[in-house]
């Protein structure tokens, strides 16, 4: 005879209750995200005034192409430095936000009401364009672009939907934020008086980390700092003739081959073409300018070479009055042609320049002939020209 144990009932199986996360940390509170956010809203507001200046010098409308100031001299170097030093301040203090507001994102039930799902779509939209822009923008100072679009007019684009999220975030928030603003409003005297320390104290660090990350990569566009520019991409000093290359001549397909026989054409009512000699031949102008690039470095260094505005009154121009487009030997790029305006063109200070520091370029500073100007982005200073054309 055979014992068979007997079958018993099997549990009902039952999924854990799911509960939403208990963050039992400090300073997770309005007061903090209120201090910080202050902070990071002013460094959003720099960086949104300083990159208008930025798009609108690369990219001028028609009705102001020709009336773009060329001074201050320094004006570009100063706007860039200050909207890349600004935005990578901002990364710190973002992070600091996100930190002090996380807990909110596990509220629960996540939605109460119609009003309180726009409030958090309108937060969800504003943490991800702020994310979005200080991280795209990193990724542009380092030159490495692991996205399919065009960095500019999405980064562009990008920076008007934080912008408004931002507005529409301290519009719906206004009440909480008023309670908070300082140490002694009500909401903020509510909260426990022990937390005050350590508020005080992740506020200081948060203010310290924010003055590292400044000091250790602004060298690269105020160089008295260059001592101290340790983290930044570009070193001021660093490159061919002292200064930073960004876009080589190897990377822009021209070499020594396709320069042989290099002539510089000038369109116009009364076109001509020049030799290197007798470019070289020419009444020339020596100029002290700074160079400075979107990535945010900068640095002055001494030009000489031919003035534009001589090169088109040559070619029947009008100076003051004629803008030019200028073209580049380079195979391909974004920036190979370039048009400048009247007011550029006819600056005393803009030119053809053939020597930098005292010596002829190098191929990759622009070999024969590049463009310098005043108050002008780095990608609009044509290296390689070969062509001018009056317009």
């Amino acid at each position: 005879m055979t014992f068979r144990m007997p079958r018993l009932p099997r549990p009902a199986f039952r999924p854990p209750a799911v509960r939403p996360p208990a963050f039992t940390g400090r300073l997770h509170d309005a007061r903090t995200a209120t201090a910080v956010g202050r902070w990071l809203g002013a460094a959003f507001a720099v960086c949104l005034v300083t990159g208008l200046v930025s798009h609108y010098l690369q990219h001028p409308p028609d009705r102001l192409a020709d009336r773009l100031p060329a001074r201050p001299v320094w004006g570009y170097a100063f706007t860039q430095g200050l909207h890349v030093a600004t935005g990578l301040a901002a990364i710190v203090l973002l992070l600091v936000k996100l930190w002090a507001v996380y807990p909110r994102l596990f509220v629960w039930p996540p939605v109460r009401s119609v009003r309180h799902a726009l409030e958090r779509l309108s937060v969800a939209v504003l943490v991800a364009s702020a994310v979005f822009e200080v991280l795209t923008g990193l990724l542009n100072i380092v030159e490495w672009y692991p996205w399919p679009f065009a960095f500019v007019p999405v980064h562009f684009a990008v920076a008007w939907v934080a912008t408004g999220s931002i507005l529409l975030h301290i519009a719906v928030k206004a009440p909480e934020i008023r309670d908070h603003w300082s140490r002694h409003s009500a909401g903020t005297e509510a909260l426990p008086v022990q937390d005050a320390v350590d508020r005080r104290s992740l506020l200081l660090a948060t203010g310290g980390a924010v003055g590292v990350v400044t000091l250790t990569t602004v060298g690269q566009s105020f160089t008295p700092l260059k001592a101290f520019d340790l983290l930044a991409p570009r070193h001021p000093d660093h490159g061919p003739q002292g200064l930073p290359v960004n876009r080589t001549a190897a990377a822009a397909g021209v070499t020594a081959r396709r320069l042989a026989g290099w002539r510089l054409e000038v369109a116009g009512p009364r076109p001509y073409v020049l030799t290197l000699d007798a470019l070289r031949s020419m009444p020339r102008a020596g100029a002290r300018l700074p160079i400075a690039c979107v990535e945010g470095w900068s640095v002055g260094a001494d030009w000489d070479g031919v003035r534009l505005r001589d090169l088109i009154e040559r070619a029947g121009g009008r100076p003051g009055r004629d803008a030019v487009r200028v073209t580049s030997l380079e195979v391909n790029g974004a920036y190979r042609v370039m048009e400048m305006g009247a007011e550029y063109a006819d600056d005393p200070l803009t030119l053809l320049a053939l020597t930098l520091n005292g010596q002829p370029l190098t191929l990759d500073h622009g070999f024969p002939a590049r463009i310098i100007a005043p108050g002008r982005p780095g990608v609009l200073q044509t290296k390689w020209v070969h062509r001018l054309e009056v317009l």
